[in-house]
């Protein structure tokens, strides 16, 4: 799948998929990356959701947001996971969707592309 994105629609990809390089908007001197990532059909990754896709979106201040999701009784899936990248949680939402939360340390973001020489999309 990844093969066929860089062939057909020229996406900068890797062994994760495709590292799209953006300008934050409330300051125009930070990058900001998303990240795209198909996964084979046979996947696991999204359970317990029986869908076959997951969202992720970028957020800031993650543990605060997680104590207030679980006041509200939103489901958490798992702990809280810090890497040299960023934090990471995943939670369910009222349709059963998982969703990953992710607040991005986007400068070691960015190292770490580098260091495994990957190409971001522009």
């Amino acid at each position: 799948m990844r093969e066929w994105y860089k062939i057909h629609l020229g996406l900068n990809t890797n062994q994760y998929g495709a590292v799209f390089e953006w300008w934050q908007g409330a300051d125009s001197t930070k990058k900001g990356f998303t990240q795209w990532s198909p996964f084979s059909e046979k996947t696991k990754y999204f359970e317990p959701s029986a869908k076959d896709f997951m969202i992720n979106y970028r957020v800031e201040n993650l543990q605060g947001l997680v104590d207030q999701l679980k006041k509200d009784s939103v489901t958490i899936v798992d702990t809280l996971e810090t890497v040299e990248y960023g934090k990471f949680i995943h939670i369910m939402d009222l349709e059963n969707n998982k969703v990953e939360l992710w607040e991005p340390n986007d400068a070691e973001y960015e190292r770490l592309g580098k260091k495994m020489g990957s190409m971001t999309t522009k």
